[in-house]
């Protein structure tokens, strides 16, 4: 099963089906680790995730003092294999940190987004990218990398690959950036974008009044099987993850609530391209 899931997921799931074996044996962490000869503190940060590469001899070891049997052992060492591999976005430590959502977003068999007042990166053309980070206080060389990134990211909705369900805001569009052209330009990849087949775009306007969720800003990653989802909130200062069932159900209802006050694709790209016909 573990085959469908790419390494950041995989990790995710591993990490928490470790904290469920060591329950089930009534064992506290530092139990473990004194067991295992390890520093205290050193199972608590393999359940909370925040391991970068499981080291195999590491997770057998885990496995073994849980008397996994061995059908699921052989699976969670798959799990843990997959977890190993090398994720395109760890070459973008200097863009992203330890933050995981591009992996988490890589990984997502359906990507729900919205944003009130700025483009998803996933829609955005490079000219709209760096005339939104030319606003920002990086370095120019930490841009181009981010602006590479950014390009990279974008793979995740090539081929028909995963789903993108985007609720974009007019105001997102009425800013003055860059040239006429560029702007026109990115209109005409919404456009485009909406067209196909795995991608969703909904527009609210300005003339349907005030709608839910008008200072949220939300992402929604589902992931394949029974992955539970996981939802990232963010604001200048903080971006915040949010793993509980509890509280991801939460945002999905208020997405839901945000995507129905918005127009249905076909109607919004029939005003997209009103509105690209009328920007000066």
């Amino acid at each position: 099963m573990s085959a469908m899931y790419g390494a950041t997921v995989a990790k995710r799931r591993l990490a928490r089906r470790l904290v469920e074996l060591r329950v089930e044996n009534g064992y506290t962490a530092n139990q473990v680790c004194d067991k295992l000869n390890w520093g205290r503190g050193k199972v608590g940060r393999f359940e909370a995730n925040v391991w970068k590469r499981p080291e195999m001899s590491d997770v057998r070891d885990l496995l073994r003092i849980y008397g996994v049997p061995e059908a699921e052992r052989e699976e969670l060492e798959s799990l843990a294999m997959l977890a190993r591999g090398r994720a395109w976005w760890r070459e973008y430590g200097d863009v992203f940190g330890d933050d995981e959502y591009a992996g988490f977003e890589s990984d997502a068999e359906r990507v729900s987004l919205y944003m009130p007042l700025i483009l998803p990166g996933l829609l955005q053309t490079s000219a709209y990218t760096e005339a939104h980070m030319s606003v920002g206080t990086q370095s120019q060389q930490w841009r181009a990398r981010a602006l590479e990134a950014r390009q990279r990211r974008q793979r995740v909705l090539e081929d028909d690959g995963a789903e993108l369900v985007a609720v974009l805001t007019e105001a997102s569009l009425l800013y003055r950036w860059g040239t006429q052209a560029e702007r026109r330009a990115q209109i005409a990849h919404l456009v485009a974008m909406s067209r196909r087949e795995n991608v969703e775009i909904r527009l609210l306007r300005f003339a349907d009044g005030p709608h839910p969720g008008m200072s949220s800003l939300i992402s929604i990653f589902d992931f394949p099987g029974d992955e539970p989802g996981i939802a990232y909130l963010e604001n200048d200062a903080a971006v915040q993850q949010l793993d509980s069932v509890a509280e991801v159900e939460v945002y999905k209802r208020i997405f839901a609530e945000i995507r129905e006050a918005a127009l249905e694709p076909a109607a919004t790209t029939k005003s997209l391209e009103q509105l690209s016909e009328t920007l000066d």
